[in-house]
């Protein structure tokens, strides 16, 4: 049974990876679309892309706690592009440069987004699946 809650908490934790990414996203297209200033969507990003990092890397660390190796090495590239941009401190928006990094950004943000919901079915592939092996279990 502690598989099936420990499969619940990753898939509520890549839920909210989905969210921080989807509300990046929206900020840029409302930024393109001149809805907001970009200083405005500049803030609203960089306040998220930490939580985002940090989200990432406890996920990483409880698949690595709970034994699932497998999907902590597929957390691993991620991490590692994470931690690559915050190296060499390119995690944040910056405002004035904002309008020429626009498409790039978008990319960028919409692959970790893949990424992010690539790992999401697999975690609900695993979440069904430990669900149903407990289930067999108790009968």
């Amino acid at each position: 049974m502690g598989d099936v809650w420990a499969w619940l908490l990753f898939f509520f934790i890549l839920v909210a990876l989905l969210v921080m990414l989807v509300f990046q996203l929206m900020c840029l297209s409302d930024l393109e679309f001149d809805y907001i200033n970009p200083y405005d969507s500049a803030s609203r990003i960089n306040g998220v892309v930490l939580p985002e990092f940090i989200t990432q890397g406890v996920l990483c660390l409880l698949y690595l706690i709970t034994g699932h190796w497998f999907m902590s090495l597929l957390c691993v590239p991620y991490m590692c592009y994470n931690y690559r941009l915050y190296t060499r401190r390119q995690h944040l928006v910056d405002v004035t440069e904002i309008f020429n990094l626009l498409n790039w950004e978008k990319k960028q943000r919409l692959f970790k987004l893949g990424y992010i919901i690539l790992l999401l079915f697999v975690s609900l592939f695993w979440l069904i699946y430990s669900a149903l092996e407990d289930d067999e279990e108790s009968l």
